[in-house]
């Protein structure tokens, strides 16, 4: 019997969520998401639980770090906060320098520490603005222009990141948080859970919606940044 190995190559490593980690919620200029917004609802979070403080990891980089080294990672997946980078998330709104500061330096730090950063552009955590201007992931036509200059900013400010995940399980956002109720924005057709919500028809519209937001991304990281930066970009499924 062999035992199998892996590749030397092999990227083993560790992946967090900004707002599972971050904490922070209005420093810095960062402006709140539906997760801020959803997990305040009561009833909806059995415990009380928030990303209020969560790990603390906003102030805690360097001690993260040193964590991951003690463990012999080798990678470390991160999602960006949307509306850390565009407090009001839209293409045409302002966009937060400190923001991008922090990320620029956890990039950096986790580089000189000798782990691969690989970057997560949305983690379910939308900007509750554009939930409220528009409705959310629900809007083809905004969301998905939104989402693609979201990401060219982010691939512009970054260019030393060479390992780029476009979303992380869109299942999630798309049954949990629009069939079922459980997850932000809470959409369900259940009144008794939730007011708004059409779970025949919502969760269907907001998959296709990723689908189109992923091939923008895509394309624009492949035809505008790969060239100059190298790099790979993908998506997480579950």
């Amino acid at each position: 019997m062999t035992t199998p190995v892996l590749p030397k190559d092999f990227l083993w490593g560790f992946a967090t969520a900004s707002y599972q980690i971050e904490g922070a919620p209005e420093e810095d200029g960062r402006g709140p998401s539906i997760w801020d917004k959803f997990c305040k609802i009561p009833g909806k979070i059995a415990d009380h639980s928030s990303g209020d403080v969560a790990c603390d990891s906003y102030h805690r980089t360097g001690e993260d770090i040193a964590l991951l080294k003690e463990t012999g990672a080798k990678g470390y997946r991160f999602s960006i906060s949307w509306s850390r980078i565009i407090p009001l998330g839209g293409r045409k709104d302002p966009i937060n320098q400190a923001g991008i500061a922090y990320y620029a330096k956890l990039v950096d730090d986790l580089l000189d520490a000798g782990i691969v950063p690989l970057v997560t552009i949305f983690h379910w955590d939308l900007p509750d603005e554009l939930d409220k201007r528009y409705g959310g992931l629900l809007n083809k036509e905004e969301w998905t222009e939104d989402y693609a200059h979201y990401a060219r900013v982010l691939f512009e400010a970054l260019p030393k990141v060479k390992y780029w995940i476009t979303f992380n399980e869109p299942w999630c956002s798309s049954i949990l948080g629009y069939s079922t109720g459980l997850f932000a924005p809470g959409h369900t057709s259940d009144r008794s859970k939730s007011e708004v919500g059409d779970s025949s028809r919502e969760p269907w519209l907001v998959g296709h919606n990723f689908l189109i937001a992923h091939g923008k991304a895509v394309k624009i990281y492949r035809e505008e940044f790969k060239p100059k930066n190298g790099g790979q970009i993908g998506i997480t499924l579950n």
